[in-house]
């Protein structure tokens, strides 16, 4: 039942390593199983979303964010006959790369690794599956599909792209990646700005008051308001939310079923030479949803209180990263044996990047604990 336009298994660009096929499972639901099973994935339910995972056991967790968007991209790969269990994969694999405490962990950890290359979660989360998740015996990483693996890779620059062989060409060249991947895109989108809200307003840094002037949310709680009498908060929040949820993945199947019927691709390799992204919002959703994360970025994520932790988590990620950097063998064994000595400057880009890969492979609470061994005095292991 699959459009023609979909990814398929039938035409995959295949592994890395070949390996025979699964008699009961697509291509797609081995990388979707592979990446379920991993380290990396179980890592991620005590990864921050916005709050740091401590600070209560209701908020989203990268984990709980990647389920979601996962739900979100399978209703609008239903829906336009795309390819579920690829969406699915692309979805769940998408944080893998992320670091601890948000993306103020990110944003610290590349300002370390600047003079190294810098550091970048997408890539990140393809180095997870291509290289670090490394328990087979045939191949390293998760040896996933192509299809898996580019859609895993949102942003990339030239520069970069030139080092990742087939799943970077697309930066080069201009082409497009398949629809499944475009829209594991969007999702992501739609539900962390939706969630972000519920978040928020569950701790108490946004209100109602604020979020009444922000015409997407505006819409619908007048909506809900109009409709029901003598709500709880919470009820108010959930519904609202819901609505603001829907209303933007039937604009993505009303706007992108559209552009598919205009072109008329025929094939995955049409899509890619579309010349542009097929999957998108409407030009009035995509106006709503930008206000909606203007108004989160200065309400929300630039909030004193959030500002805080954000601002602490820095510093964590920096003075781990110069400790590590300046002495390897503080390292657990496992990473300091791997570390090359500083003879030249290639060498010590590795020595960079293997620390990298340590410290955006920590929770929030292991990054805490190691700053606490390593710096605390009380602290003998």
């Amino acid at each position: 039942m699959l459009a023609p336009y979909a990814a398929s298994c039938e035409t995959s660009r295949g592994r890395r390593v070949s390996e025979t096929r699964s008699p009961n499972r697509t291509e797609y639901q081995r990388d979707r199983d592979r990446i379920v099973h991993c380290a990396a994935f179980r890592r991620l339910e005590y990864k921050t979303q916005v709050f740091v995972n401590h600070e209560g056991d209701l908020f989203r967790t990268r984990l709980t964010h990647s389920v979601e968007v996962a739900q979100i991209a399978r209703t609008l790969a239903r829906s336009l006959r795309l390819n579920e269990d690829l969406v699915e994969a692309i979805s769940l694999a998408h944080d893998l790369g992320h670091t601890a405490f948000g993306h103020a962990g990110q944003d610290a950890l590349n300002e370390c690794m600047k003079p190294y290359g810098g550091f970048e979660h997408n890539i990140q989360s393809l180095r997870v599956v291509d290289v670090l998740e490394n328990k087979y015996a045939a191949f390293q990483g998760l040896n996933l599909t192509f299809e898996t693996r580019e859609g895993i890779l949102k942003h990339c620059t030239r520069a970069k792209a030139k080092r990742l062989g087939d799943v970077g060409q697309r930066f080069l060249d201009g082409s497009f990646p398949s629809l499944e991947a475009q829209l594991a895109n969007l999702s992501d989108e739609i539900a962390y700005n939706n969630h972000d809200i519920d978040d928020g307003l569950r701790a108490g840094l946004l209100t109602l008051d604020q979020l009444v002037d922000v015409p997407l949310f505006a819409r619908f709680y007048h909506e809900v308001m109009n409709s029901y009498q003598s709500l709880t908060p919470k009820q108010i929040r959930h519904e609202v939310i819901r609505r603001m949820i829907n209303y933007l993945v039937l604009d993505v199947i009303e706007t992108s079923q559209a552009a598919l019927d205009a072109l008329g691709p025929k094939s995955v390799d049409a899509v890619r030479q579309a010349g542009q992204p097929l999957i998108s919002f409407s030009p009035e959703a995509r106006r709503l949803n930008t206000e909606l994360k203007r108004f989160l970025y200065q309400n929300l994520y630039s909030h004193h209180q959030v500002y805080r932790i954000t601002s602490k988590a820095r510093r964590v990620i920096k003075a781990l990263f110069d400790a590590f950097l300046a002495d390897p063998k503080l390292l657990p064994p496992k990473f300091s044996d791997r570390v090359p000595g500083e003879q030249a400057d290639l060498e010590r880009r590795t020595r960079a990047r293997l620390i990298a890969d340590y410290i955006a492979g920590m929770t929030d609470r292991y990054a805490l604990d190691e700053y606490d061994r390593l710096f605390d005095p009380r602290r003998l292991r």
